[in-house]
């Protein structure tokens, strides 16, 4: 790495630069407040905390959000910042933190059922009036801690704040969040596989993609559609989480190996560019290593001594259609392109041990 030469910055540059940061932080005055949530939301019904027109977005929140936000309170997990602002005529304007207030809002009304919780599974149907009395009570004087923003903040600070909030940084992975919550010998497996020669040599993952567990994302799915396909109903994350809990205690090691292996040799033997789309390709497309895997796995398990007779349906528009990303993560998409890859494996087929 060559030396990094410093820039001549002079004397008056230095004292224009002390100039702007003591003026722009004065622009930025705040205290930290601690507001129950009843508290909270009771100033929000009542609109003196409100959600600003001017560069909110509406409420967005997927149902699966809602519940997992909810859950987490209920758990007594500790919740992210909130961002308001004193305004000149004594109300608070919400700059982050609106679809949680709206979520808590909802639920609070009895307008959110709980759905779908991966801790509190005792709690399907119930809504907030239903919740043990103790509970409910531990829910409303849970503390949200704000941080407000003096009044003499002016709008584009505010606006800026928002921007800031919901851009810088990148949101993690469902990998990196699964192989964070689901530590222990299941997802070490896992990552042993992905460190297969093979499987590396078979298919290219971007360096960015290695480092936010790509990889990781992809043994998993192979396993999970593998053995498990045909009950996927259109949410990946859902799908892979609970696959990972079914098997997280116990499981198959060596079985598992055994498949994962020889579907990697067959892919080896007979896909020319392995599971990427062209001999330079640096990346590898998800629906395309799932038709490809998944396919092999189980036209293997119905022939082990599988030899294709043609493979000449890789280049057909077909297989292209199946492995294109529009609607890829429907349940039809997904059984159609293994099942495609399946069969076109299996057609005509011919046994290696009859050769």
């Amino acid at each position: 790495m060559g030396v990094v030469k410093l820039n001549n910055i002079t004397e008056k540059q230095k004292q224009e630069a002390e100039n702007q940061i003591r003026e722009l932080r004065k622009e930025i005055e705040y205290n930290t407040r601690d507001y129950t949530i009843d508290f909270l939301i009771q100033k929000f019904r009542e609109e003196e905390f409100y959600i600003p027109d001017e560069y909110q977005r509406q409420y967005i929140w997927k149902l699966d959000d809602k519940n997992r936000f909810i859950e987490s309170i209920i758990l007594g997990l500790p919740i992210p910042f909130m961002f308001f602002s004193d305004t000149e005529d004594g109300r608070c304007e919400i700059i982050d933190g609106a679809q949680r207030t709206q979520a808590m809002e909802e639920f609070m009304s009895d307008d959110l059922i709980l759905s779908g919780l991966k801790k509190l599974t005792t709690l399907e149907g119930f809504s907030y009036s239903n919740i043990p009395q103790y509970y409910r009570k531990k829910f409303d004087k849970t503390s949200m801690r704000i941080i407000v923003l003096s009044d003499e903040t002016s709008l584009d600070i505010r606006q800026e704040i928002f921007n800031r909030i919901n851009t810088t940084g990148r949101a993690a992975t469902p990998s990196e969040i699964r192989r964070g919550s689901y530590s222990g010998a299941f997802i070490d497996y896992l990552m042993e596989c992905t460190k297969n020669p093979l499987f590396i040599e078979l298919c290219p993952i971007s360096e960015t993609m290695r480092k936010r567990y790509e990889e990781l994302e992809l043994v998993l799915r192979f396993f999970a559609f593998l053995n498990n396909y045909k009950n996927f109903d259109h949410r990946v994350d859902n799908f892979l989480d609970e696959y990972v809990e079914n098997n997280k205690d116990q499981f198959d090691s060596d079985g598992m190996k055994n498949e994962f292996e020889n579907m990697l040799m067959f892919v080896k033997k007979y896909f020319p560019n392995g599971f990427a789309k062209s001999a330079k390709a640096k990346s590898t497309p998800r629906v395309r290593f799932e038709a490809i895997s998944v396919g092999v796995a189980l036209a293997l398990r119905e022939n082990p001594n599988l030899v294709p007779k043609s493979m000449d349906w890789l280049d057909s528009d077909e297989f292209k259609k199946h492995t294109t990303t529009h609607a890829s993560n429907s349940p039809a998409r997904v059984t159609g392109r293994i099942e495609f890859v399946r069969d076109e494996l299996l057609k005509d087929r011919e046994d290696a041990s009859n050769i």
